[in-house]
């Protein structure tokens, strides 16, 4: 563990839920400053940062933890492949120190701070800095929680910063320390692209969560549609829409990897043909989200229209009551007029007549029951 006296923490707003808050961060932190000045934009997701050193060759795997960055710059220039974990971004001046040791343009610190990153890639000298996002689905909140992760690849050492302990990795490591595959006979972009593909597969998994909630949702939708429906449809629309904005990017950043292959020595032209097949699953992914995002789609038209259908079912019902009312009600406005037949030269002789009231029953029922055969008639009921 760091052997640093945390400062105090700047009291943190509540937790917002917005999709634009959750894509940008709160950016004012950063107004008026120059460029390449570092400041933690994001949540803190862990007490105290935590550096992990994997130091290995194809022989030997050793895994150990570091107190001080300045205790990991001896690696920068071994000859051994070594990766350098740290978890915690929110201490900035240890990630300044950490750079220092290794030499990082200011303007990398600076996007490492910065967890609201876009996905990208960028091309220095002796190093390649790549941002990424990991995302995790929540079942019980129907949400996705991101994670960026940073990627430093130097020509024998790897560099990821992490906000906080995250399993994400674990199959890396213990492909590492078991020593299968060929991990431990390749360089550092090798290694990189492990931990990309971890990245990716996570998205497939989640992408098969998601796809199980989508298939509730559609059961929920043809079966009874209410308001909890057509909630749970926009939350998790707008749950792709984040996931969308994190995996375009990683198609980009794969694309320009390729694209670099040739002239940037980092990356190893075998390595290449990995990256390729990591950029075919990318579109795969994309593909997958887009089709929910249709599917999801179709399903706010399909509950609109059923809610639309069952106010025509009632308006119908409703109409008909009304129309058989009509002339019910004129037949009894006609007879309720109470004019006494002395007392005008018309005369209304139904009012004398013996069986004048259920004989004006029965012609009300007459009426009301042909309306009802011209409707069946006419297929309106």
């Amino acid at each position: 563990m760091i052997n640093l006296e945390d400062k105090p923490a700047p009291p943190t707003p509540g937790r917002t839920t917005g999709l634009l808050s959750r894509l940008l961060g709160d950016s004012s932190l950063k107004s008026g400053l120059p460029p390449g000045t570092p400041v933690h934009v994001g949540e803190r997701k862990t007490e105290k940062p935590r550096i992990t050193v994997v130091d290995y060759d194809p022989a030997e795997c050793r895994v150990s933890e570091a107190d001080l960055p300045e205790a990991c710059a001896l690696y920068r220039d071994r000859p051994n492949m070594t990766w350098i974990n740290i978890d915690g971004l929110h201490q900035v001046e240890l990630i300044e120190r950490f750079a220092r040791c290794f030499r990082l343009h200011p303007l990398t610190i600076e996007d490492i701070c910065n967890t609201h990153q876009r996905p990208k890639l960028d091309i220095y000298d002796d190093y390649l800095y790549l941002v990424v996002k990991s995302q995790h689905y929540l079942p019980e909140s129907r949400s996705i929680e991101q994670e960026q992760v940073s990627l430093v690849i130097g020509a024998n050492f790897l560099l990821t910063f992490q906000e906080g302990p995250s399993p994400l990795f674990d199959g890396v490591r213990r492909r590492l320390s078991g020593g299968k595959g060929r991990i431990r006979h390749r360089g550092a972009d090798y290694l990189a692209y492990a931990l990309l593909d971890a990245v990716v597969d996570n998205y497939f998994q989640m992408l098969e969560t998601l796809g199980e909630e989508i298939e509730e949702i559609e059961e929920a939708v043809l079966a009874a549609p209410d308001q909890g429906t057509i909630q749970r449809l926009h939350l998790l629309r707008r749950e792709l829409i984040l996931l969308r904005k994190s995996i375009w990017p990683l198609r980009e950043l794969l694309s320009g990897l390729l694209r670099q292959d040739g002239e940037v020595s980092l990356i190893a032209p075998d390595t290449a043909i990995y990256l390729r097949d990591l950029y075919d699953h990318t579109i795969q992914v994309i593909d997958t989200v887009e089709t929910y995002r249709d599917l999801l789609a179709g399903l706010i038209d399909i509950h609109l229209s059923s809610l639309s259908n069952r106010m025509n079912e009632i308006i119908k019902v409703l109409t008909m009551f009304a129309v058989i009312f009509i002339p019910l009600t004129f037949i009894a406005g006609v007879y309720g007029m109470n004019f006494a037949p002395e007392a005008s030269p018309w005369n209304m002789p139904e009012l004398n007549w013996y069986w004048g009231y259920p004989l004006v029953l029965l012609l009300m029922a007459a009426v009301t029951g042909s309306m009802l055969i011209y409707f069946r008639y006419k297929k309106w009921l």
